[in-house]
Formats: C-alpha cells, sequence, structure tokens
C-alpha cells in the first residue's frame, strides 16, 4: 500500500482569546465571515456548515482562503511557528 506525506504549507492562525478586542480582529481579518456568537465563541461558515470556534481554539486560514477552527492540542502538533 502506499503512503502519503502532507506538504508543508504556510498558514496564518489566531489564537481566540476571551476579549472583545480579539474577537474583533479575528472578524475584521476574515473580511466579516466569520460571525460572533455566544459567550466568546464565533461561528465559522465553511463548505462542511457553520462550525464553532470557542476561547482557546486557534483559527486557521487556509491556503484557498477559507477559515476553521483546530483545537489547540491538535495545532501544536500540526503546526509550528515560521
Amino acid at each position: 500500500m502506499k503512503k502519503y506525506r502532507k506538504k508543508p504549507v504556510v498558514i496564518e492562525a489566531k489564537k481566540l482569546l476571551f476579549s472583545t478586542e480579539r474577537q474583533i480582529e479575528i472578524i475584521e481579518w476574515s473580511e466579516n465571515k466569520i460571525k460572533k456568537g455566544s459567550k466568546g465563541c464565533l461561528i465559522i461558515p465553511t463548505l462542511e456548515g457553520d462550525m464553532i470556534a470557542n476561547v482557546g481554539d486557534f483559527i486557521i486560514k487556509g491556503i484557498n482562503g477559507e477559515f476553521y477552527p483546530c483545537k489547540p492540542d491538535i495545532f501544536v502538533k500540526t503546526y509550528e511557528e515560521v
């Protein structure tokens, strides 16, 4: 069976903090694609439907300009700062 490795890709990401300023920063960064939810969460529209980003999650901007949330433990296992 063949095996495959993910190509190295540089992405942009921001960590969602429990602050209104950070939420506004992320919403503006997404060009208003991401919307404010309740209790500090953000609602991110994706091809799979709306996803929720909670405080502590990372918001990733993909290579095609798409946005999606990523839990912190997965983020640190998958990405390193460049």
